[in-house]
């Protein structure tokens, strides 16, 4: 018996988000040079056959994975630097949700390094294309702030910068960070879940009058 076509576009959707999920935590644990189609097909509960089937490669499947984990986080940082709460909340809302979601998607940030590297076709087409967060509201909060002398003169994009930087690079950095400091993976990952409360509390105090 023929399966009615809704239902087979179901079970088509079922088995992409069954890889999709499979996928990512191969990526987290072993990155994207370490991880094998097979593997990611075993966590899957599917044979490699039916993975090729659906991305004909790691790296296209790596790809969908990062743009999929992206487009879920772009519109949550858009909305937070275009929120209307005050300037100080809106940093602590942002490092909040930016570190909350890559603590589940580890793999994003060395995976836009390497790949800016690596393959910087498919970043610069990605990013041509991609609907990224516009911090202009952002901007002018900061500009109004210093205006108001709620906060010390600085340049409003050096504060964007920052609060970027210093959300994504223990992430990118960890092997290095983990050594430096001495600090087992259990340890280290419980540092950065108190980063969301330490990097607001950072930058608010720096900049603050």
């Amino acid at each position: 018996m023929v399966k009615p076509y809704s239902l087979m576009k179901k079970l088509e959707s079922n088995t992409e988000e069954i890889i999709f999920e499979s996928a990512m935590k191969v990526f987290h644990r072993k990155g994207l040079a370490a991880a094998r189609m097979q593997e990611i097909a075993d966590v899957a509960g599917i044979n490699k056959a039916m993975l090729h089937y659906y991305f004909r490669s790691k790296q296209l499947l790596f790809e969908a994975v990062f743009k999929r984990a992206f487009m879920q986080l772009a519109p949550q940082i858009h909305q937070v630097l275009n929120s209307d709460v005050s300037l100080f909340e809106k940093i602590e809302n942002f490092t909040n949700t930016y570190i909350s979601f890559v603590l589940e998607n580890r793999f994003l940030p060395t995976f836009i390094i390497q790949e800016l590297n690596n393959n910087p076709e498919f970043t610069t087409t990605f990013f041509s294309q991609a609907a990224l967060p516009k911090p202009t509201n952002f901007l002018k909060q900061i500009e109004e702030a210093i205006q108001n002398e709620t906060i010390r003169t600085i340049q409003p994009k050096q504060l964007l910068i920052d609060l970027f930087s210093l959300c994504i690079f223990p992430f990118v950095g960890t092997p290095l960070l983990q050594k430096l400091s001495n600090t087992e993976e259990e340890a280290y990952n419980q540092l950065l879940e108190e980063r969301k409360k330490h990097v607001a509390s950072f930058i608010i105090n720096a900049i603050k009058k």
